[in-house]
């Protein structure tokens, strides 16, 4: 097994490696944006920004980019289901946004109008845990206006999988793997509704089935040595053209963000509360590492000169869950609030004059090319929890504990 201290020396070479590359690329654009014909007839693929400042915002500055953002959004609806993953990730950031603003607001508006529309329903797939994702808006909406109404049929298909769980086998290339959280970013579109759920109802079977099946998932999918997900089983041997293991940057940013909507619903006593905090501190610390010199991260976080495209999704993830983190008293304000502001200042500079965020690499799983004009609801949805959280971090000091939601 590796030791603690040549862990800490590769992290930290890799570190200065790709600050190194990160100044290269922002050289290397600048030079493109002098020389590239004004009109090449293409949409520009993705390529470094230049070093991003970690410069403290003004409230009205992160509400207002915000707001423009999920108004974009909310105008350019998605052809995705109104009741899957794609969109329901960009609701929990309107959920976020709404709370930072008088009640009522069109936001939380909004989102009531969809999830009545969507009869409070979770998506069709009874175990998938992306189709899942949906109810932790449901299940927040009824916390703020309890009706049965609202909590019912979440309820009802949690209770179908209480009474009739799935095993343990989490091999990605079996049939019925996808009824598993066999995939990293299954943790962040199911456990939050579970312990949501416990919460509210007070029935402690939601969070204990939650817990067991998080801690099945991190067993298998998570690199002890490197403190990173894979993303799935068919990743454990795959390699960058660098010689570096594959984690891919969105799957991570949802586990790290999954930790962040999960440990405020465990209770301060709750036995297994310790090993979530150590997962979540202990995966910040490498992420931070691996962020680059213009405050995004790149799709392959161990190989960022073979991915060298700013990526917003994952960096609206990590940004985030390290400002929670802050917020919430788990890391130190000083060492982390630089990261924060980098990558959220960087995040900005990704947002059009029509609040149309880019750089968000499409569905996948795996780190590849993409457009730097691609979007999609779940990069605004992780752009928006990731300004609720430097706005509250702007707002005031950190408080303690991890336990305030």
């Amino acid at each position: 097994m590796r030791s603690h201290f040549s862990d800490s020396w590769r992290r930290f070479g890799r570190k200065w490696l790709t600050l190194a590359m990160g100044i290269g690329a922002a050289f290397a654009t600048a030079s493109a944006q002098t020389t590239a014909p004004a009109n090449a007839g293409v949409a520009p693929v993705a390529t470094a920004l230049a070093p991003t400042s970690a410069a403290l915002p003004s409230l009205g500055a992160v509400l207002l980019i915000m707001r423009k953002v999920a108004d974009w959004q909310l105008a350019n609806p998605s052809k995705d289901p109104p009741d899957g993953w794609v969109n329901a990730v960009f609701y929990t950031g309107v959920m976020a946004l709404a709370r930072l603003l008088p009640a009522p607001n069109t936001f939380l508006a909004a989102m009531t109008t969809m999830a009545e529309n969507n009869q409070w329903e979770p998506a069709r797939r009874v175990y998938n845990a992306d189709d899942h994702a949906v109810t932790q808006t449901y299940l927040e909406l009824a916390e703020l206006a309890p009706a049965p109404e609202r909590l019912a049929p979440t309820r009802q298909r949690f209770d179908t999988i209480l009474a009739q769980p799935k095993d343990d086998d989490l091999d990605f290339s079996k049939t019925g793997a996808q009824q598993k959280w066999s995939w990293c970013d299954a943790l962040f579109m199911d456990p939050p509704a579970w312990v949501r759920l416990a919460h509210l109802t007070g029935d402690k079977d939601y969070l204990d089935s939650a817990n067991r099946r998080w801690w099945v998932a991190s067993d298998y999918l998570y690199d002890k040595n490197e403190h990173l997900f894979y993303r799935d089983s068919k990743y454990f041997t795959a390699r960058e053209p660098n010689g570096e293991k594959i984690f891919w940057s969105r799957g991570n940013g949802w586990v790290i963000a999954g930790l962040a909507r999960v440990i405020p619903y465990l209770p301060a006593d709750y036995p297994d509360r310790p090993k979530y905090l150590r997962e979540f501190q202990d995966m910040a610390t490498v992420i931070q590492a691996l962020q680059q010199p213009d405050g995004l991260w790149r799709p392959g976080l161990l190989d960022p000169a073979a991915h060298p495209q700013p990526e917003t999704s994952g960096t609206g993830l990590f940004t985030f869950a390290l400002a929670w983190g802050i917020n919430h008293g788990l890391l130190d304000r000083a060492a982390y609030e630089p990261t924060v502001l980098r990558g959220w200042n960087a995040l900005t500079r990704c947002v059009g004059p029509d609040g149309k965020l880019g750089n968000v690499q499409p569905v996948g799983e795996t780190p590849r090319p993409f457009n730097a004009s691609s979007t999609a609801p779940f990069g605004v949805g992780a752009f928006l929890l990731a300004g609720s959280e430097v706005y509250k971090m702007v707002s005031g000091p950190a408080t303690s504990g991890g336990a305030q939601r």
